[in-house]
């Protein structure tokens, strides 16, 4: 009798402990998860993440009840990027949102097996990146190239050669490169392009590129460069070369001007697709992936002034008036 009892009041004392193990969905596993594998840390790539849940959270859904995150961030290596989305997909989360080319490489590779819906962010180039087969969608961040050259050319009127620092090995990098080339002999403009391989090679680089004598450099959305992007702003201040940046964040930190999307605003877009793949309401194999055209011309007046840049760009955005 006495092991009966004990044994029924282990029952009731285990049954007692699950109940109260979090309660709910989530407990039972009926919510799904979404994995969101960000490639690096820096200010562009955490603005999509926001957006992202700002999108999720303007369609009507809600974290803890409709869905909950599993945010992880591969620290610019692509061995861990494919490590975070090998366990995704082990863990047989319910869709996967890829910031950056690297990581939706990964999860797209590691999700095909299962199926498993794949949404990306800030990719330039789909396409050459082989993100458009499948169960996949997202938004691309495409650069505003030609009203990049135009708005150098505004600012520094007796320029020849723009410097760019890209990764070979990121598909996006390479597209833009080359439409670069095509591109700056309509304003004026040679590209001295130079590429690298990891991040650690980048202020090497940089070095080599001012040795150069060029008039000015010009980013991308080459995470590996914009990752150390306040080293090079030290070496180009120092050498009283003006950096361009692709986006609202790159001018924050220093960079002269740029004109570029804004981010927080991409996010949304791909958390607003996230949704109805969520819902129900459609695949990501049916949907195309979204292009932002609209952008902005954003200015540093500080980062301007010390290069002796005293061009009035006509509708700029000052970055230090925010």
């Amino acid at each position: 009798m006495k092991k009966f009892m004990a044994m029924t009041m282990a029952m009731v004392m285990a049954a007692m402990a699950l109940t109260g193990c979090g309660g709910g969905d989530a407990a039972s596993g009926d919510i799904p998860v979404i994995g969101i594998s960000q490639y690096g840390q820096h200010a562009s790539l955490d603005n999509c993440r926001e957006g992202f849940l700002l999108g999720l959270e303007e369609a009507g859904l809600v974290e803890g009840v409709d869905f909950e995150i599993d945010y992880q961030n591969a620290g610019f290596d692509d061995n861990i990027a494919t490590q975070i989305a090998q366990n995704f997909s082990a863990n047989d989360v319910a869709l996967m949102c890829a910031i950056a080319t690297p990581s939706a490489t990964a999860c797209y590779a590691a999700a095909e097996d299962k199926d498993i819906p794949v949404i990306f962010t800030a990719i330039t180039d789909p396409e050459q990146a082989k993100l458009t087969g499948g169960n996949i969608t997202g938004t691309s961040d495409k650069l505003p190239i030609e009203a990049q050259l135009q708005l150098i050319r505004e600012m520094q009127p007796d320029a020849k050669t723009i410097g760019i620092l890209y990764t070979t090995s990121e598909p996006n990098s390479v597209s833009a490169v080359a439409e670069y080339q095509e591109k700056a002999p309509k304003y004026g403009f040679t590209i001295e392009a130079m590429g690298v391989m990891t991040q650690a090679e980048v202020n090497q680089a940089a070095d080599t590129m001012i040795s150069k004598g060029i008039d000015c450099m010009t980013n991308l959305t080459d995470n590996n460069v914009v990752g150390v992007l306040p080293s090079i702003l030290e070496k180009t201040n120092d050498a009283g070369i003006p950096v361009y940046g692709s986006e609202i964040e790159q001018v924050k930190l220093g960079c002269v001007a740029s004109a570029g999307i804004e981010y927080v605003g991409l996010g949304k877009q791909t958390g607003a697709m996230a949704a109805k793949i969520l819902k129900g309401e459609a695949a990501a194999a049916d949907m195309p992936y979204e292009t932002v055209e609209a952008f902005e011309i954003y200015v540093n007046p500080e980062a301007m002034a010390a290069m002796n840049l005293n061009a009035k760009v006509e509708n700029a955005i000052d970055v230090t008036a925010e």
